[in-house]
């Protein structure tokens, strides 16, 4: 059997180092031209194989096609969260060697109980559900004998069996909440649906859990709905209905509600956070869209997404996996809406 061919053979017959012939083969800074093509000859005369090169060969990849399934509503004209998202699950799904289709479910999909295409035409190996749907679309899609895993992004359900990855709302709002505590509030309302979906009711639950702690009377908050019980898509700043009496600072469910919010209370003749301070959560918002700096919470969705297609490839494969619901943490970012007074 031939003698495999090694870095130091090659910078021996050169008279270089190894580092210089490595530091050519790999297209690195540090080496002339006339050397590198020198290099570079001489190790394919030889037939050197970089290790990298033979472990691609020895190791067989698999390439996956991942559907991802979101509900319309979350793909409002501003509310482009989920949609920076689902482009950070395609790029890295993409450095997985595998490929992701998205799918938008509307309301006459949702409400007639049709399997999404990619599951009914066997295009999908594994399936992401992105924010909620109704209980009676995700039992349709569990019980249909179809054999695809699903996982839950952003979301969770502890009706069902399935695996899921959420960022850490309860605690993210707590944080938020005892923030504007520490900045000398004592006054403080919440923005949004508190059933609206499951995320929004982890914040809203952080939120009373730091109210409690700080003596005040859960029965007498302020509670602002941020979307149509119906649609489930945001209000306008237009629409958004403010009580008589308000409280000095606002903990928001997403950084759109703060700053819808935001946009009502300019309306009224307000400034934030002269008058009012205001907190969000997500740290995204469409460009454009508020002339306020929100302090906000930040979901790391690298993290998160790396642990979704961990779940999902790892399921499709039958490999063991953490089951159940996977919590990632975020951090405060501190911005220029919050007043201390």
């Amino acid at each position: 059997m031939a003698k495999s061919v090694k870095l130091a053979d090659i910078a021996k017959q050169c008279g270089v180092s190894s580092v210089t012939v490595s530091k050519a083969l790999s297209g690195q800074k540090g080496v002339s031209e006339e050397m590198r093509e020198k290099i570079v000859s001489l190790a394919d005369e030889l037939g050197y194989k970089q290790p990298s090169a033979k472990r691609v060969q020895e190791i067989p990849t698999k390439s996956y096609n991942i559907a991802v399934l979101i509900h319309e509503k979350y793909l409002d004209k501003y509310d482009s969260f989920y949609f920076r998202l689902y482009q950070t699950i395609a790029s890295s799904a993409v450095a997985k060697g595998s490929f992701t289709t998205l799918e938008i479910v509307n309301d006459v999909t949702e409400k007639s109980l049709s399997l999404p295409l990619t599951v009914q035409e066997n295009k999908a190996d594994g399936v992401i559900i992105m924010g909620k749907f109704s209980t009676e679309y995700i039992d349709m899609l569990i019980s249909t004998p179809n054999h695809v895993p699903y996982v839950y992004l952003d979301t969770c359900d502890a009706r069902v069996d399935m695996d899921s990855v959420i960022s850490d709302s309860f605690y993210g709002s707590y944080y938020l909440t005892n923030y504007l505590f520490e900045m000398g509030h004592k006054k403080i309302g919440f923005m949004g649906n508190i059933m609206g979906t499951s995320s929004i009711t982890d914040r809203y639950l952080g939120y009373v859990k730091s109210l409690m702690e700080h003596g005040q009377d859960i029965k007498d908050i302020c509670i602002i709905d941020d979307r149509s019980e119906e649609t489930g898509i945001m209000y306008g700043s237009d629409k958004l209905k403010l009580p008589k009496v308000l409280p000095t600072a606002f903990v928001c469910n997403c950084d759109l509600a703060a700053s819808v919010l935001i946009k009502r209370l300019e309306d009224e003749g307000y400034n934030v956070p002269d008058d009012f301070s205001v907190v969000g959560y997500d740290n995204y918002l469409f460009p454009g869209l508020c002339d306020v700096e929100i302090t906000t919470y930040e979901v790391d969705m690298v993290e998160m997404v790396k642990k979704v297609l961990d779940i999902i490839i790892k399921r499709i494969e039958g490999k063991p996996y953490k089951a159940g619901i996977n919590i990632v943490e975020g951090k405060m970012i501190v911005r220029n809406s919050v007043k201390k007074i």
